[in-house]
């Protein structure tokens, strides 16, 4: 089901966008600035998404092709454009006063539904303590992925199998040995 307040982002959607990701990161030292949420955006148009809300931008969510198990500078503004089967959620944002009203489930449901068939996985890097929300929702973390300061000192990468896609978890405990939690 298409939620028609979840749409594609628009030329003139990035201040907004740029505006919620300093409220949400300037704190934690995270925030990347619009020129770097541009060139996540230019890198796969069809996997960003915005929570548009009676023309005010409450969230966003940039997704873009990335080799598995690597991750994009938080800083680079020229963003290579890579062919890949994974698919990086590089960043999703709801609005503070938007919070626990489901927003954030409905943004992953139009990832997921853009994502298939052409992918078989998402990755993405939680930061900020925000890996119980992401195994919550299926993420499984890899803590062997080292990953630079810049990202902060709690982040860990995480990927989710895309059902009828990828790699299956037993080949994955194989190739990259961790503990099952």
């Amino acid at each position: 089901m298409s939620d028609s307040r979840v749409r594609p982002v628009r030329e003139g959607d990035w201040p907004q966008l740029a505006a919620l990701e300093a409220d949400a990161y300037a704190t934690c030292g995270l925030s990347e600035g619009q020129a770097a949420l541009e060139s996540k955006g230019r890198a796969s148009p069809g996997t960003c998404f915005v929570l548009d809300l009676d023309g005010r931008i409450a969230g966003y969510l940039l997704a873009l092709p990335y080799p598995r198990f690597l991750y994009p500078d938080l800083a680079q503004t020229d963003e290579p454009v890579h062919r890949a089967r994974n698919l990086h959620l590089h960043d999703m944002v709801v609005a503070e006063d938007q919070r626990g009203r489901g927003w954030s489930d409905r943004l992953l449901t139009r990832l997921t539904d853009a994502a298939n068939p052409a992918y078989d996985h998402v990755s993405l890097i939680a930061v900020g303590g925000m890996a119980p929300f992401w195994a919550a929702r299926g993420y499984r973390a890899h803590p062997e992925i080292r990953l630079p300061q810049s990202y902060g000192e709690d982040a860990v990468y995480m990927s989710l199998t895309l059902p009828g896609g990828g790699t299956s978890a037993s080949k994955e405990v194989a190739r990259f040995p961790c503990p099952v939690s």
